[in-house]
């Protein structure tokens, strides 16, 4: 069911604790760690509690979790302090655009030059 919990989600088990992660943030709705294969200083992932496959889904089902999750990429920023120099919150969304981990996340970049467009 939509929301819920799945027991194959790598982000779902992140959620409850099953799989570690490096936290650097957490409210009701949502977690932020840092990527395991970081692509820039500043690389941290915000993802909602709920499981919703992609943004677009989430959107559609709970738009203020997905208000939520960008607050927190703020939060992330500052707290990284690449706020004022500058950074990228992307969301992937789909295998083609490069997600590879299908329970929405967004990603929030910074502490280096972010050209574009992005490769």
């Amino acid at each position: 069911m939509a929301g819920e919990p799945q027991a194959d989600c790598l982000f779902c088990k992140i959620v409850v604790g099953e799989v570690p992660a490096t936290i650097v943030r957490e409210t009701d709705t949502t977690v932020a760690f840092r990527d395991i294969n970081p692509q820039a200083p500043t690389h941290v992932l915000v993802i909602p509690k709920v499981h919703y496959p992609d943004a677009a889904s989430l959107a559609a089902a709970e738009p203020q979790i997905l208000a939520d999750i960008l607050r927190e990429s703020r939060e992330v920023a500052a707290e990284d302090k690449v706020e004022d120099r500058g950074y990228r919150v992307v969301f992937n969304t789909g295998a083609g655009a490069g997600q590879t981990v299908f329970h929405a996340h967004l990603h929030v970049l910074g502490g280096r030059g972010l050209q574009w467009p992005p490769g």
